[in-house]
């Protein structure tokens, strides 16, 4: 059985015959509303076109979610990219993350006895290889001497950037960091009594953030001013990390009111917010630090 939420609602679609790695994203609601409150604060010293994107940036924040169908005519699209969108942190060897590309990133998790790429999640190097490409094009964009060229040059930057969003934004979401991303699995301890019930990640990303969480809410946690990411690879694993030491404040939250349309707790959505906006945080930090990158000496 694989899972998909579309428009905050699970669905349940029997597609053992796809082989497909399990469905982890926000909702779409979710990362619509990072993508849109990292593009609202684009720097000024950004390219106006790129400025000017907040409405495709929303949109695309979602894009990834989109190409997932659930037929076996699109085996080879799911099984692609399916494990761009996680990473399982407690099943990987120390220093699986120093890798410098997923290749290595992949033999080295396989030496720690990790079976299936399903198991150990490629969202960090989803992150780094959108990035890295995205610097490149705005060190294209700023040599390009031909406007209807730079014109091609500032499609292709715009859609990277948007799909570069899906990825910071499901790393911010603490259940795309764990091993125990829809509810919690042996044979780790559960001392705490956590949820052993399927249906916690759509509960939580899906159906209680379509029903409590606003643009607006989102807009008001996130940082008004970039952050210069001057070491690019440390600071997206900090970004990561980070939303993994929460995985168990998530749980805790649940344990208290469980998460779900009618969720009232206000620790709960101060949490959700949180989330979404520090998604929407890394995202702009990462747009600013790759235009800031593509015009210092020695860019690519």
């Amino acid at each position: 059985m694989k899972r998909y939420i579309m428009g905050g609602v699970a669905i349940v679609a029997v597609i053992t015959s796809i082989g497909a790695g399990e469905i982890r994203r926000w909702g779409y609601d979710g990362h619509e509303m990072s993508g849109y409150a990292a593009a609202v604060n684009i720097p000024k010293a950004m390219p106006e076109f790129f400025r000017e994107s907040v409405d495709q940036m929303t949109y695309l924040n979602p894009e990834p979610d989109r190409w997932r169908a659930p037929d076996s005519l699109s085996r080879e699209m799911n099984e692609g990219f399916s494990s761009d969108h996680f990473v399982d942190l407690e099943a990987l060897p120390a220093g699986a993350l120093d890798a410098r590309d997923r290749w290595d990133y992949w033999a080295r998790a396989q030496a720690g006895g990790v079976k299936r790429v399903r198991d150990a999640g490629f969202a960090y190097y989803a992150i780094m290889e959108l990035y890295q490409r995205l610097e490149h094009e705005f060190q294209l964009w700023r040599n390009e001497k031909s406007e209807s060229r730079r014109e091609f040059i500032e499609m292709r930057i715009l859609n990277d950037a948007g799909i570069l969003g899906h990825f910071v934004a499901d790393v911010a979401n603490p259940l795309h960091t764990t091993v125990h991303y829809d509810r919690w699995v042996e044979p780790y301890p559960n001392p705490n009594g956590y949820t052993t019930v399927r249906g916690f990640h759509s509960r939580f990303e899906s159906a209680y953030v379509k029903a409590n969480i606003t643009k607006a809410d989102v807009v008001a946690r996130t940082q008004r001013a970039p952050t210069y990411v001057a070491d690019v690879r440390a600071g997206v694993k900090t970004h990561i990390m980070g939303s993994h030491a929460l995985v168990n404040r998530l749980y805790e939250l649940d344990k208290i009111e469980a998460f779900g349309p009618e969720t009232k707790g206000a620790a709960h959505k101060e949490f959700t917010t949180g989330r979404l906006a520090a998604g929407a945080d890394m995202l702009r930090d990462l747009w600013w630090t790759a235009w800031v990158k593509s015009g210092e000496p020695g860019a690519h």
